[in-house]
């Protein structure tokens, strides 16, 4: 971080847009968690948050797939190689933050400037399908696209430089969403059968 970052209070993101060849489907989260939760250096890296067991269900019908529980992390060595085959791009809806409190919730979160949706739509030409994973995300991504949010679950269309697009509203994969993980799951699956090729999914 920065001594104007520091001296200010706010965050920068710590990580790249992850962008595959050929990304059809990009998620996006609001800002990663403090550092001190997180138990990878990658998207949604704290442990006790479930999307990585959530994606185990969709695609291996095993929630502990990704989940390495003797060491409290993720398996990062097989999420990449992962989301590279399958297409799927990771990012965050805010680029510079400011924490109101010492929590991971989104409702603590002051976003002092959003990411440039338009340049990371632009760098995934390929890309049809955006996911919002929580409600501030879908609030930042709706107001910027100034389109009508889709109810959880679902999805709204969309247009962005002659694409026809669709973003998702998901359940968000934080355990302080009231909503059992297979419950997820299921709505997270239903979606990836209408991005991703059926062969690419466990049924």
């Amino acid at each position: 971080m920065s001594e104007s970052s520091r001296s200010s209070g706010t965050e920068v993101h710590p990580w790249e847009p992850f962008l595959p060849d050929g990304c059809r489907l990009i998620m996006l989260g609001s800002f990663p968690p403090a550092r001190k939760r997180w138990s990878m250096d990658f998207f949604y890296p704290n442990f006790i948050n479930d999307m990585w067991r959530i994606m185990g269900i969709c695609f291996y019908g095993d929630k502990l797939h990704f989940v390495d529980e003797e060491r409290k992390t993720f398996r990062l060595d097989i999420i990449i190689p992962f989301l590279n085959d399958k297409g799927i791009g990771m990012y965050d809806t805010a680029h510079t933050v400011r924490r109101l409190k010492n929590t991971a919730s989104d409702k603590d979160l002051e976003v002092v400037e959003p990411t440039n949706l338009d340049l990371l739509l632009q760098r995934a030409p390929d890309c049809r399908a955006v996911v919002t994973t929580g409600q501030k995300a879908t609030d930042i991504f709706c107001s910027h696209f100034d389109m009508v949010q889709p109810s959880v679950g679902s999805y709204s269309s969309f247009e962005f430089e002659g694409r026809e697009m669709r973003l998702y509203r998901m359940p968000s994969s934080s355990r302080a969403y009231p909503m059992k993980t297979e419950k997820k799951a299921e709505k997270y699956q239903q979606m990836f059968k209408e991005v991703i090729p059926i062969k690419s999914i466990n049924l």
